[in-house]
C-alpha cells in the first residue's frame, strides 16, 4: 500500500512537531515551556502552531479533563524523507554527490563528516 503523504509544515510547525516527536504524549503547557526554554514564541503563537498542526492532520489530541494531550500522527522519518527528497529535486536535481561537492568547495565538512562519509560509501560499496 502506498505511503500518504506528508503534509505540508512550515519551518515554524517543525519545531513545534520536533518537541512533540520527542515528548508525545505532551500537553499544550509543556510545548510552550520547552519552547520557551529556547527563546522561541509565546504561548498564543505555540497554540496557533499546534492548532495548524492538528487541521494539517500531523498531530492529533486526547482530551483528558481540561489538558489536551498531542500526538503526533506525522512520522518523522517519513517527514524526513520526503523533505530530504524535496530538497535534493530542487537544488541538486535529485543527486546526493553535487550536495556533497557543494558542501565540500565551501568547506562546511568536518573531518568527522568526511570519515563518516567514507564509512558510508564502504558500507554501500561492501552491499552492492
Amino acid at each position: 500500500m502506498p505511503q500518504k503523504s506528508s503534509p505540508a509544515i512550515s519551518e515554524a510547525e517543525s519545531v513545534v512537531m520536533e518537541v512533540i516527536w520527542h515528548k508525545a504524549p505532551i500537553g499544550s503547557e509543556e510545548v510552550v515551556a520547552a519552547l520557551a526554554k529556547h527563546g522561541k514564541w509565546q504561548e498564543p503563537t505555540v497554540k496557533t502552531l499546534l492548532n495548524r498542526l492538528l487541521k494539517k492532520g500531523a498531530v492529533r489530541v486526547h482530551k483528558e479533563g481540561r489538558r489536551y494531550q498531542y500526538f503526533p500522527v506525522l512520522q518523522r522519518d517519513h517527514w524526513l524523507a520526503t523533505e530530504s527528497k524535496g530538497f535534493l529535486d530542487r537544488l541538486f536535481d535529485g543527486r546526493v554527490a553535487p550536495l556533497v561537492s557543494h558542501f565540500s568547495k565551501h568547506r562546511k565538512l568536518s573531518k568527522k563528516d568526511i570519515a563518516d562519509l567514507k564509512r558510508l560509501i564502504e558500507e554501500l560499496d561492501d552491499g552492492a
